[in-house]
């Protein structure tokens, strides 16, 4: 996969076992995952981090490798069937969070003409996924702005 905003050529990752049902050590009730994946959901956690959180820690003690091999369902789907799914898609909160860091950041260090590049290309991202986003996650009529993005995290 190559990189977006770099001449350096990606690097190969690893891939998730092929299997098709859960570990016997595994044996968690589905309804109790999804009560647990809800309950960090509230707790502010995003996908991603609940993930390791079930992998690492687990329900009542038990790890739970694949959360879609356990219950069927993504993580991001159980959360959106409970509405616990935050306002924002967890990659454009994640990519806002980094602008408003680097605009705070080129504000005290104007000088920075490396993190200048940084701020543009991450801005680049987040309009890119907006317009992916439009009118699904997001409003028809949004448009991003450094403004709009302090006062969506702020909500």
């Amino acid at each position: 996969m190559a990189r977006m905003h770099t001449r350096r050529r990606g690097s190969s990752g690893s891939d998730k076992p092929a299997a098709d049902e859960p570990p016997e050590w595994s044996d968690v009730d589905e309804s109790a995952i999804e009560e647990r994946i809800v309950e960090l959901a509230e707790q502010g956690h995003d996908p991603s981090v609940i993930g390791m959180k079930l992998r690492d820690e687990g329900v009542k003690g038990t790890p739970i490798p694949d959360v879609k091999l356990a219950t069927g369902k993504k993580v991001t789907e159980i959360l959106e069937e409970n509405d616990a799914d935050g306002d924002l898609p967890a990659d454009l909160r994640n990519l806002m969070i980094r602008a408003i860091r680097l605009r705070e950041h080129m504000a005290e260090n104007p000088q920075d003409h490396q993190n200048k590049r940084a701020l543009q290309n991450t801005e680049s991202k987040i309009r890119r996924l907006a317009d992916y986003y439009r009118g699904d996650a997001l409003d028809e009529d949004f448009t991003y702005s450094y403004d709009v993005a302090v006062e969506l995290l702020e909500e």
